[in-house]
């Protein structure tokens, strides 16, 4: 049910925890995606829950996770994403299905809960999750440690009174100083305020999200939980993302083999339709089609970057409006602009593999992995200076570093990601430097175990 970078995470984090020595273990709820996907699963114990009863199924996710399933098919049995129609709207009952799950959550972290094993740490990945904390910080019994952690603070499941009169809120957590947002209920903020401790995924996120420009309305919040509030970036899946193993790409590569890259370039232009053999610098984009992530930034630079020689690929779903922008620039740039109006995995892989360098000019960007999974493929990123871009690419022209990785904006204009682009294309003309800057994104170590661990030693504090 992966959604982004918050589906990466809830995945990869407790396998690396695991690997660790901590008993993690995930809770979700039971959309036809995860039902689909645990055929076998058994039911252990039935919960009645804000007027639902929710079957506790017990499986294991591909990675060895065991995962618990809240299975209430009233809730969560329906076609389109966890959090919307096919058609793409909010379901209208989001704050009862998202508070049944946080009330389940909440359950399983006290006495009450049906099972021998207790969990110490009930850990919250944002809103949808929120409201647990709240309702454990609440309970009047003895009740595990929370963490909520912040993986994008632009969504906040914010809503109506009358939409949340079901779920029990408690009286003493209504006001302005918890759930209570001009005059709706923040799920999130309820979560910031209620959990023993608040993460976020990046340490720059976390300094940035204290600032009004980008606090999204709950900096002053966010100040106020300054001495628990951590910022811990994310890892990525090594496994998965390993252009020497993945199966989805033209020619497995590595440091040692690097020229095989060259292969996944011509199959990635051929299938895509793009002009030429290996004269024109590839320019890559995975993403969803939003404001967010700069998209209108690469539309209003695309006559610029076309002219200096690039072509580029993007890749993503979203804004109506940007999609039908982008449906005009292979039109008018026949041969060296390809657009997918889709989400492709395997296709995400072989833009990786096969593009010379990335592009992420997201406005904000709480962490992001794309240019991790990039570095790790040796296509350098052009990207923002924002959040955990900042963190994990490596810029000469910003910083002093031996290492370059990448190249950072200066701005979050299509000016900026022209100059910066340009500066790329530069680079890559110049085989010695371009191979340089490959093999040091390459080396760089993405992995979870770091910050896993960092995740542990906020859990002891707790």
């Amino acid at each position: 049910m992966k959604t982004g970078g918050l589906g990466d995470v809830s995945a990869a984090l407790p396998a690396a925890q695991r690997e660790l020595g901590a008993d993690a273990r995930v809770l979700l709820p039971g959309v036809l995606q995860v039902l689909e996907a645990l055929p076998g699963a058994g039911e252990l114990t039935r919960l009645h829950v804000l007027g639902y009863e929710v079957r506790l199924l017990d499986g294991q996710l591909p990675n060895g996770v065991p995962v618990l399933v809240a299975d209430c098919p009233a809730l969560y049995a329906r076609d389109g994403t966890p959090y919307q129609s096919a058609a793409g709207l909010d379901w209208e009952d989001n704050a009862v299905r998202f508070g049944v799950l946080s009330k389940v959550a909440a359950v399983l972290g006290t006495n009450r809960s049906p099972f021998n094993w207790l969990p110490d740490v009930v850990h919250c990945h944002d809103w949808p999750a929120a409201l647990a904390p709240v309702y454990l910080a609440h309970s009047g019994e003895p009740h595990a440690a929370t963490v909520t952690t912040i993986h994008n603070l632009a969504f906040q499941g914010v809503f109506t009174n009358d939409q949340v009169a079901g779920l029990s809120l408690p009286a003493a957590a209504r006001g302005s100083d918890t759930l209570e947002y001009w005059g709706k209920v923040s799920f999130l903020k309820g979560g910031i305020v209620c959990a023993d401790a608040v993460t976020t995924v990046s340490d720059t996120y976390a300094r940035e999200i204290q600032e009004e420009r980008l606090g999204m309305g709950l900096d002053g919040v966010l100040r106020q939980r300054f001495g628990s509030l951590f910022g811990i970036t994310n890892g990525i899946d090594t496994r998965v993302w390993d252009p020497v193993l993945d199966p989805h790409i033209e020619a497995p590569y590595g440091p040692l083999t690097l020229d095989k890259k060259w292969a996944n370039k011509l199959a990635l232009k051929r299938r895509l339709h793009l002009s030429g053999a290996n004269e024109k610098p590839l320019l890559g984009m995975v993403t969803r089609l939003t404001h967010q992530k700069g998209v209108d930034l690469v539309i209003g630079a695309a006559q610029s970057l076309i002219g200096m020689g690039a072509q580029v690929v993007v890749m993503g779903v979203g804004d109506r409006e940007l999609e039908s922008a982008l449906a005009a620039l292979p039109v008018r740039f026949p041969g060296d602009f390809a657009v997918v109006n889709a989400f492709d995995e395997a296709l995400a892989h072989q833009v990786e593999a096969g593009a010379d360098m990335f592009l992420m000019p997201s406005r904000f960007e709480p962490c992001g992995m794309n240019q991790m999974y990039s570095q790790r493929y040796g296509t350098p990123p052009v990207a923002n200076a924002t959040g955990g871009l900042v963190d994990t690419i490596e810029d000469d022209a910003r910083r002093a570093t031996d290492k370059p990785t990448g190249f950072l904006m200066d701005d979050t204009t299509s000016g900026a990601l022209v100059l910066a682009a340009q500066r790329a294309i530069t680079a890559w003309k110049d085989a010695r430097r371009w191979r340089a800057i490959q093999l040091n994104g390459m080396a760089k170590d993405f992995g979870w175990a770091r910050s896993a661990r960092r995740y542990l030693e906020v859990y002891s504090r707790l």
